[in-house]
């Protein structure tokens, strides 16, 4: 996915082309999630970031093909001098929590400044006839979001929230009934029977598209499309604002290829009024 030209989408293009081991992208992925802070930032400053050791993040930087990390920091310097004007305010834990995920939207900007891969994603749900749309544990909520409003434009939409041994013949099911792709929600931690699932929704011949958190995520080998939307880690329990917004990005391009789409949307809004279903 090719993104515009600011902090995050310069460390993304670095990353590119590389074979990185889990832990090596788990660095990347810190790095991206605070690409504007990175330059500033010691390797031992990076390993606490990443929750990995200090020779983890050398040979991570050697893995990019430089000297060593402060190499890769001088380098990060040259091509991209930060502005650290909003990083210097004091903000208190609830405030950063909040500026992490407004760092992450404008991320998320960024991938889209390239619409093309959210448009082929639109195509390949509006075309499914059903739509499976899969997230277990803590994407089950994203999935069941983007459910909830993709049936009212969409004829067949399946929602997978609920693991265990049912959820390959509920992929079969769908199979059977014609689906040509399957959507996947996917958020830290990363639960083993999704990537599972999505392997064998693979191998049944569907085309997998998926919001992770991260272009670097575990399922990203399970997918056919991929669209990274960081989520926040400040709190204890992690924040989900841009996968939230990336899955009703995602809505738009599956209404734009659903010629009846917005025929569907009065209806139901008729039907709605008639039956008195919302206090106005």
């Amino acid at each position: 996915m090719s993104v515009s030209e600011g902090p995050a989408a310069r460390l993304q293009t670095l990353f590119e082309g590389h074979r990185l081991t889990p832990t090596q992208r788990r660095i990347a992925h810190s790095m991206v999630r605070r690409a504007a802070d990175v330059p500033f930032l010691s390797s031992v400053e990076l390993a606490e970031l990443a929750g990995v050791s200090q020779p983890s993040v050398t040979r991570f930087a050697v893995a990019l093909g430089f000297d060593g990390y402060p190499a890769l920091r001088r380098h990060l310097r040259e091509v991209a001098p930060p502005e650290r004007g909003a990083a210097d305010r004091q903000y208190n834990e609830y405030q950063q929590a909040v500026e992490a995920e407004i760092e992450n939207l404008r991320h998320l900007a960024e991938v889209l400044a390239d619409p093309a891969p959210v448009r082929r994603a639109g195509q390949l749900l509006a075309a499914s006839r059903p739509l499976p749309v899969l997230g277990l544990r803590a994407a089950a909520s994203q999935a069941y979001g983007f459910s909830y409003f993709a049936a009212k434009v969409h004829p067949d939409v399946r929602l997978l929230h609920e693991g265990g041994s049912l959820l390959q013949d509920r992929i079969d099911a769908a199979v059977r009934a014609g689906a040509s792709a399957l959507l996947c929600f996917a958020l830290p931690r990363h639960p083993k029977e999704v990537l599972d699932a999505l392997t064998y929704a693979k191998g049944a011949g569907l085309t997998v598209v998926t919001v992770a958190d991260s272009a670097f995520a575990p399922v990203a080998k399970a997918s056919d499309l991929l669209l990274p939307a960081a989520v926040g880690t400040g709190l204890a329990f992690d924040t989900a604002c841009a996968p939230m917004l990336l899955g009703r990005v995602l809505l738009e391009a599956m209404c734009d290829d659903l010629p009846d789409a917005q025929a569907r949307l009065e209806e139901f809004d008729a039907g709605a009024v008639a039956r008195g279903l919302f206090v106005e």
